[in-house]
């Protein structure tokens, strides 16, 4: 899923009214968009409405979609070929047999105390 980055957003909208010489207040005047939540904007404080982001966009001359991260993290795989794993490979194996482990010992003790099967 993507969501707004409200650090980049921060960052792009004094990044681009430093560049175009403008002043919070000037970006105000232009935005409609009282000069202390252009401050607030830039220092994290506040995110806008989505016609507040669309005026800022045109007066800034940004597009929107830069502000988007894709926060979906893809499934990795890793294949092991024979046994020649390098030391990183096997420490990595070790622990999830170790926390896989850790697992297993839990769901005893809980069925032990539950005096389930």
């Amino acid at each position: 899923m993507k969501q707004l980055s409200q650090e980049m957003l921060a960052k792009l909208v004094k990044k681009r009214r430093l560049e175009m010489g403008m002043t919070q207040e000037m970006v105000s005047e232009q935005t409609e968009i009282n000069r202390l939540m252009i401050g607030r904007i830039e220092r994290q404080e506040y995110i806008p409405s989505i016609p507040q982001l669309e005026k800022l966009a045109q007066v800034l001359n940004f597009d929107i979609s830069d502000l988007f991260e894709d926060h979906t993290k893809p499934t990795v795989y890793t294949a092991f070929r024979g046994s020649n794993l390098t030391s990183q490979e096997q420490d990595g194996v070790d622990h999830l047999f170790e926390m896989m482990l850790a697992v297993k010992k839990q769901i005893m003790l809980r069925r032990a105390m539950h005096h389930e099967k």
